[in-house]
């Protein structure tokens, strides 16, 4: 059949856009990874809590999907590791928390999420609490991949003077800066100036770790008021977590206002359960809480919202893990996974968005110091170290009949004991030791959670 003139130069025009529509990948997701600091199991609503407004947060919850049972480290530095490096504490030695002037942080050998995504060809920024040292200038966040830089190199700052132990701990591209404000706000007003003055020809990753809600508790009085119910500490906790759930408010407004919240992947979850449950913070049905490896130390709060993308309303029951995040950014981003060093993270992005399973078979749980560990296969869980029965004994727990973790099953099980025994001696055999008990300095115990 001959094709009249006309139409066939039609065509010649048309084709090659059809082409070319085809071949176009979508854009890279900007990312805002927002990590709260010792927030309780139960104290964001979408957890179940009652007792603190998150109306912010509950709404990203409710978009998008809640991680039930998502893993961390029992503190800080470690948290921040696991998540910066895809790697287990076995494997990068910060067990345990970098103390200001240690002589040691995160290994320069190892590449940091922040520059995988600047080797993707992201704009990246961290604006909140790095804590994972500063002793010497290669270990500070413009070093390690940050474009940008604002807020603390530590904790337990003062929220209004910014000072610790006599020392000023706010930093502006790693250059002490004196901005005044309480430090929740400020994150939040940097955050938005970063979202607005953006580089628009680059996606951005923007890694918002605010210092709240982790002591000294403070906060302006203002944000205490709804809660006269509440008493002592734990009143002024549930004011700063309103105060952190307003921030964050304000930051998703700002990608909204600049017409990219459609295309922003948004990660919330906090670094570690909440410190002194049932008198500050609340870990719900979780035992314990900070600094140890039963539940309530290291399984927190956390939700994901991507729209269109991440489907809203899910509720994902499957076993995650804070070095999850490294390869599945990674991947998203469009960047190389080729790297010296091994991950024990995997791709999580399946499950997030097809209801796939875990692709981990076994998740390791280390503690604060080699030796103090987990190990979580299926429903089950063994604890070595964790200290809640006799010197060295192992504890065993089925996690679907006893959140809890209230009855021991090592002695009624040994056959299981024996297998979760094995696979945690495995991934424990070459774990190195930790950087905070090289004995380059003074400190106190690396055991002791801060």
């Amino acid at each position: 059949m001959k094709i009249p003139p006309r139409l066939l130069a039609a065509l010649l025009l048309v084709f090659p856009a059809v082409l070319h529509a085809a071949d176009a990948t979508p854009p890279k997701p900007n990312i805002l990874y927002i990590l709260a600091d010792d927030m309780g199991f139960a104290d964001a609503g979408f957890n179940g809590g009652r007792d603190i407004k998150t109306p912010n947060i509950d709404k990203l919850a409710r978009d998008g999907a809640i991680l039930k049972s998502f893993y961390v480290q029992p503190v800080c530095s470690p948290t921040r590791a696991a998540l910066m490096t895809g790697r287990y504490a076995v494997r990068t030695g910060v067990y345990t928390v970098v103390r200001p002037n240690a002589p040691w942080g995160l290994k320069l050998e190892e590449r940091t999420l922040a520059q995988a995504l600047r080797d993707a060809g992201y704009e990246t920024a961290i604006d909140g609490k790095w804590h994972l040292g500063e002793f010497e200038p290669g270990y500070r966040p413009t070093r390690r991949g940050f474009d940008h830089q604002y807020g603390l190199w530590f904790g337990m700052i003062d929220y209004f003077t910014h000072m610790r132990d006599g020392r000023l701990d706010w930093h502006r591209d790693d250059r002490p800066c004196k901005d005044e404000g309480y430090t929740t706000h400020l994150l939040a007003k940097e955050a938005c100036r970063m979202i607005r003055e953006r580089d628009p020809a680059k996606p951005l990753f923007l890694y918002l770790p605010f210092n709240a809600v982790h002591a000294p508790l403070q906060v302006p009085q203002t944000y205490c008021q709804p809660y006269t119910n509440l008493k002592g500490a734990r009143r002024t906790y549930a004011g700063m977590v309103a105060a952190m759930d307003e921030a964050i408010g304000q930051v998703l407004a700002a990608l909204a206002e600049q017409k990219i919240r459609d295309n922003t992947l948004v990660i919330f979850s906090s670094d570690n359960g909440g410190p002194e449950p049932g008198k500050v913070t609340s870990n719900g049905p979780l035992r314990a809480g900070k600094g140890t490896i039963y539940e309530g130390g290291i399984r927190v709060c956390a939700c994901v919202n991507w729209p269109g993308h991440v489907p809203a309303g899910k509720s994902i029951d499957e076993p995650l893990h804070a070095v999850d995040w490294y390869p599945t950014l990674v991947k998203l981003a469009g960047g190389s996974p080729d790297r010296k060093l091994p991950l024990d993270g995997l791709d999580i992005w399946p499950v997030l968005t097809q209801g796939a399973r875990s692709p981990h078979d076994a998740l390791l749980l280390c503690g604060t110091r080699p030796g103090q560990a987990a190990i979580r296969m299926g429903d089950w869980k063994l604890l070595v170290g964790a200290g809640g029965g006799k010197a060295g004994q192992a504890e065993l727990y089925n996690l679907a009949d006893d959140l809890g973790e209230k009855n021991n099953l090592a002695a009624e099980k040994p056959d299981k004991a024996r297998e979760l025994r094995a696979r945690l001696d495995a991934a424990m055999k070459n774990a190195v030791p930790s950087g905070a008990g090289s004995g380059r300095g003074p400190g106190p115990s690396p055991d002791t959670p801060e």
